[in-house]
């Protein structure tokens, strides 16, 4: 079995004050000079039957999101959301005119971000404005009763509260690409600087950075109150903890983990790897990662959502090939 990698990083930027610049030369968290986000990998045609039960969506997915209390997928298309009702199968959808990039559940609803907007949708289809910017969100996470909101291009955090932005939280991000509240902390995962950053909300702050493998790109928090990435050009799975901000886990994980989702009830977080189309669970409750599943996917599995009622596993094609729904 291949032995836990456990790393303790200098933490480089110990405030937004402190100095320290992206642009500095020999800055620890840079991967090149040059820096290029990495993406999901490009995957092979595929070589065996996806398993489970396979619902076909000619759309091509970027999103996706379970709310556990309703039994409700959430499912982002280029500019069409679709909510599905899940029992044993998924049931046909109900259509909202809403475009989002990312989501998230908050309270038994869906937070999508898109258009300049993040628009709350309950499950029954009814939606209402959660924010407004003049940049792009590129994510949002509920937070001790706001919101927190990712915008990559203005390299910062919007602090929103009743639909209102309150601050704006700034630092040494260059592009600021999915934002993560652990309950007590928060996180952001820059993919162009290749770090995870701990903010102090109260004190409106970037507080600590790391630097996040080779090239990370998607990131959940599990209730232990740590940060689970997937290092998709590097091969691994990362843990870090907060308070302070420690890298604790690099597990390698070959074939390009890319989408991540996170089940609370059995501690597995579930990896796709595009270069394989496949999703792994893995058990994350020890000293180590250890795998517990492994499952053949749609074509292109660039999402994966959990249900964890049931440990029920949902995977959607980035290539038109289907939402697939395994039962363990």
């Amino acid at each position: 079995m291949l032995r836990r990698k456990v790393a303790v990083l200098l933490v480089v930027c110990a405030a937004v004050g402190s100095g320290c610049s992206s642009e500095r030369q020999g800055d620890e968290l840079m991967v090149t000079d040059n820096p290029v986000a990495a993406t999901a990998a490009v995957s092979p045609p595929a070589a065996a039957t996806p398993a489970g039960a396979v619902t076909a969506l000619t759309d091509d997915v970027v999103a996706m999101a379970f709310e556990p209390e309703s039994g409700t997928l959430a499912v982002a298309g280029k500019d069409t959301l679709r909510l599905y009702p899940l029992a044993d199968t998924l049931g046909d959808p109900r259509t909202v005119d809403v475009a989002a990039g990312s989501l998230t559940v908050e309270e038994g609803a869906f937070l999508a971000a898109g258009e300049h907007q993040v628009v709350r949708v309950a499950v029954d289809g009814g939606t209402s404005p959660a924010g407004s910017f003049r940049g792009e969100p590129a994510g949002t996470a509920p937070h001790d009763g706001r919101i927190l909101v990712a915008m990559r291009d203005e390299h910062a955090v919007a602090v929103v509260e009743g639909a209102e932005v309150q601050r704006m939280i700034s630092g040494d991000m260059m592009s600021v690409d999915q934002v993560l509240s652990t309950g007590e902390g928060a996180v952001v995962l820059d993919r162009l600087r290749n770090a995870v950053f701990e903010l102090d909300v109260p004190g409106a702050s970037v507080s600590q950075g790391l630097r996040a493998g080779q090239g990370a790109t998607n990131a959940v928090t599990d209730r232990f109150g740590r940060v689970l990435v997937t290092d998709t050009r590097g091969g691994a799975l990362l843990a870090f903890s907060l308070d302070p901000l420690l890298m604790r886990q690099n597990y390698p994980v070959a074939g390009a983990p890319y989408a991540i989702a996170y089940d609370a009830e059995r501690d597995l977080a579930w990896v796709t790897l595009t270069e394989r189309n496949e999703v792994v669970g893995y058990d994350v409750a020890g000293e180590e990662p250890e795998e517990k599943y492994r499952f053949p996917t749609v074509s292109q599995p660039n999402t994966v959502a959990v249900d964890p009622r049931t440990g029920r596993v949902m995977v959607a094609s980035g290539t038109g090939d289907g939402i697939q729904v395994i039962a363990l």
